[in-house]
């Protein structure tokens, strides 16, 4: 797989998100315990066998650069190859801040040119999903494709007002993409992934900009649809699929991933999910503790109830404290005596005794990081 390189985006989808991306990039958001968003399209690409990486940043990209380091945990710190870290930076064209997509590519094309590997395979960061490169690089040379995009039929993924949806032919082609309907009208849903040749993106990339083009779906993707200018195929993705691009979204994914069949559907055993490891004391259940079909992390002490729960390293939940259907991130505390369900904290939130944080499913509230209540 040495003809294959990576390249990830670490979204433009932050404003969705509110206070859980105030000071961290989409790609940074915490799940499931441990994870964050972006292990998975980058351990997706080392178990598919690439070798270079080139992760473009936008803006709060210091925690996503902290979990990252130099690639270690990915075996992907070599002296050749390896984990390319692609900050925004200012040229006479932009001022540090991509106009989109196109723009953030045009910007790094010195980083593409000096690649070696023939074909690239490109992801945002905001769709979850367990991909296999490999397979759809075969499926692509295949097909002979100039761009081939990955796609999935799952209905839970379609939003009303936004997402990207595609029409494919039964030969795999795709005959038709919209982007943000107001009402989704095409079968399948594209999800922001996509692969083709190096030097074939490069080349669509600089003359798209050079038209003041700057949006990758829109303008170049669905342009090179509907002129008959490129061949453009599609790889069905079969596996579990959720698009994270609300705090709602992000609340009910977490709370499908309690379910086991779940989990093992998103957490292969032959192909593991990647992530920085931290050093924690096993966790610890005090007398009182009860704790029902959640996912502990390292490092917790638990004297409470714990029910439907998240709970990320470190945390701390008090005394007849009682914690339902929440998440708590890395270093929380919720003391004596406080009940709170439907809650997301962010890191190193406190809440102090005896108080109460209700809220309804379809609305989780949301504890900015190093807020004290």
């Amino acid at each position: 797989m040495k003809n294959l390189m990576g390249l990830i985006y670490t979204g433009e989808r932050d404003s969705q998100l509110k206070e859980l991306t105030t000071t961290r990039a989409v790609a940074a958001m915490p799940l499931c315990g441990r994870y964050r968003l972006i292990d998975f399209p980058l351990s997706a690409m080392v178990h598919s066998g690439v070798r270079n990486v080139g992760v473009i940043m936008q803006k709060n990209y210091h925690s996503l650069v902290d979990h990252l380091g130099p690639g270690k945990e990915w075996d992907l710190h070599g002296k050749r190859s390896g984990l390319v870290m692609l900050p925004p930076f200012m040229m006479k064209e932009n001022v540090g801040v991509y106009s989109g997509f196109l723009d953030a590519l045009r910007s790094n094309l010195h980083y593409l040119r000096r690649s070696k590997e023939p074909y690239i395979v490109i992801t945002d960061t905001h769709m979850l999903f367990s991909a296999r490169f490999d397979d759809m690089l075969r499926s692509h040379i295949e097909s002979g494709a100039d761009i081939t995009l990955l796609y999935a039929k799952n209905e839970n993924v379609r939003n009303s007002g936004a997402g990207r949806y595609m029409v494919v032919e039964k030969d795999g082609r795709v005959s038709g993409l919209e982007v943000d309907p107001a009402q989704p009208s095409m079968p399948c849903t594209y999800l922001e992934c996509f692969l083709a040749k190096r030097e074939l993106l490069i080349d669509l990339v600089d003359r798209a900009v050079a038209r003041g083009q700057y949006h990758l779906t829109r303008d170049l993707l669905m342009n090179g649809i509907y002129s008959g200018a490129l061949n453009v195929r599609g790889f069905e993705h079969q596996g579990l699929v959720w698009q994270i691009d609300s705090v709602q979204a992000y609340f009910e994914c977490s709370m499908d991933l309690l379910n086991q069949e779940t989990r093992d559907g998103l957490f292969s055993q032959d192909r593991p999910v990647l992530t920085k490891l931290r050093d924690e004391m096993p966790s610890r259940y005090l007398s009182g503790a009860r704790v029902s079909n959640s996912l502990i992390a390292d490092g917790c002490v638990i004297e409470g109830t714990v029910e439907n729960c998240i709970l990320f390293r470190g945390v701390r939940v008090g005394k007849d404290a009682v914690v339902r259907d929440s998440i708590i991130m890395q270093d929380g505390q919720v003391l004596e005596g406080v009940e709170i369900q439907n809650c997301i904290l962010d890191k190193n939130a406190t809440i102090r005794e005896h108080n109460k944080l209700l809220a309804p499913r379809s609305f989780p509230m949301v504890v900015p990081k190093n807020i004290l209540i």
